[in-house]
């Protein structure tokens, strides 16, 4: 059955088929393949990594791999929490390692691998590292999130995990072959509003849970055609190849956990459409009219500027995501969630909840709410999120919540079949748009386990023996 499997997904490989060897990309003709697939038939599960907690570590050996935009923010946020022992850094830059070192200080003292396209395995291969954690471009999430497993580490990936569905099937089946951890870094499920909310959703506050919508809606224009922003401009080549939501973790995953995917409910199919480009393709052009080093991408086909992605849960919920990088836009990530007995909204801030039609409560009202449901991570490590800092805190908590489940044998907040699950809209909303927005199903990473996965408390009711350097 694994053998079908793979021979289903080969085709998803050609997406990333060049990328152990460079930053290639993949093409819009990909996407079009891709639309033709049927998803994968079913497998044997090896082992069910939803609600594992792995053996305990007392001091939690990390090794980074991509210092460039947000790697050198996680080092040194990660370095204020109790347990910790940064022992390896890594990125192809010299100048990138040295200057997170030396940040640092004397508490850690790093090796350092640079220089060359696979110093990273030497980094995973180390005995003294019991964490990888990944923030490079996004081809790469995989193949080093996968070696790194096989080497008997546990991994943490930033956002998305991964970009094809092959790869979401490789990572699932090397966590539970290993049963090595495989976090999903999304952030924005341990900003306060979502923490909040979800603590709300699980005491019943909103009643059932109907639908919910999320974005990632960031005008990233300037930073995508910028030479020294993304490494070998790494982001502008995966705007100008795929057509689809490229970034749906961020509105997504609080959404999923309010709605228990993966541990109770999970993703059935969904509903993509693309609107043309706009800005990217004129900007591009307008480039490369004065300067050569832009003429590559004068004549790509550059993602629609919004993409609108529709998804359909077996228990009958809907959820919208929206995904929009390159328009003139206040930044939002949408947050709503939408319930039989009442509603909260983020954006425009500041975070609102209502339980009738007519408005939304008072401010008294919503500080009352927030006494009364504030999660106990918050009320234990918030004011020293905000102090650590990274998006107002919210790094600091996610990077803390997964060093307390690996020092306390807990079971990871966000697993390898939510890293699988959510990142494979990207592909999937690729497939849809391509096939003029026909529906596409959703694959169930977990095997039929989701019928039987209780949800994490990721609100924290146990653990928590974990504390703050500063």
């Amino acid at each position: 059955m694994k053998d079908n499997r793979r021979d289903f997904l080969k085709f998803t490989g050609l997406v990333g088929a060049g990328l152990l060897t460079g930053l290639a990309t993949p093409t819009v003709s990909s996407a079009k393949v891709l639309g033709n697939l049927e998803p994968a038939p079913p497998r044997n599960q090896k082992f069910n990594m939803s609600g594992y907690g792995a053996p305990k570590l007392e001091t939690v050996r990390m090794g980074f791999i991509g210092l460039g935009q947000r790697g050198p923010g996680h080092a040194y946020r990660s370095s204020k929490v109790e347990g910790v022992q940064i022992t390896a850094l890594c990125d192809i830059r010299p100048e990138k390692v040295s200057a997170v070192k030396e940040k640092l200080g004397a508490n850690h003292n790093p090796a350092m691998y640079s220089g060359k396209e696979n110093e990273w395995k030497k980094l995973c291969e180390r005995k003294d590292v019991d964490l990888v954690y990944i923030s490079t471009p996004w081809h790469l999430h995989a193949p080093m999130a996968v070696y790194a497993m096989e080497q008997g580490k546990h991994v943490a990936i930033e956002v998305p995990g991964v970009i094809t569905l092959d790869e979401c099937w490789q990572l699932v089946e090397t966590s539970e072959k290993t049963k090595k951890h495989c976090m999903y870094l999304e952030n924005c499920c341990y900003d306060f509003f979502e923490l909040l909310t979800l603590n709300m959703a699980r005491q019943g506050f909103f009643g059932d849970i109907i639908h919910g919508e999320g974005a990632y809606i960031h005008n990233l224009m300037e930073l995508n055609f910028k030479k020294d922003g993304y490494y070998d401009m790494w982001r502008l080549k995966q705007n100008a190849s795929r057509n689809g939501n490229l970034y749906p973790g961020h509105g997504l995953g609080p959404v999923a956990q309010v709605m228990d995917i993966n541990r109770g409910d999970k993703m059935d199919y969904l509903v993509a459409m693309s609107s043309n480009d706009f800005m990217m393709g004129p900007k591009a052009k307008e480039l490369a009219a004065t300067d050569d080093f832009f003429k590559p991408y004068a004549n790509k086909s550059f993602r629609g500027n919004m993409n609108t992605t529709t998804i359909r849960t077996a228990k009958g919920r809907s959820i919208m995501l929206q995904h929009d990088v390159s328009s003139p836009r206040v930044y939002s990530r949408i947050q709503l969630i939408s319930g039989t007995k009442g509603a909260a909204q983020k954006y425009p801030l500041p975070g609102k909840v209502s339980v009738g039609h007519k408005d939304w409560l008072t401010e008294q009202e919503m500080k009352d709410l927030e006494a009364k449901y504030q999660p106990p991570i918050v009320k234990k490590v918030g004011e020293l999120a905000k102090q650590v800092g990274g998006h107002g805190g919210m790094d600091f908590l996610m990077n803390w919540r997964l060093v307390d489940c690996l020092r306390n044998g807990l079971p990871l907040d966000i697993d390898v079949y939510d890293a699988a699950a959510w990142s494979a809209i990207g592909p999937l909303s690729e497939q849809s748009v391509a096939k003029r927005s026909n529906s596409v199903d959703i694959p169930d990473f977990t095997n039929g386990s989701w019928k039987n996965n209780k949800p994490v408390d990721v609100l924290l009711a146990q653990g928590g023996n974990t504390n703050v350097k500063l």
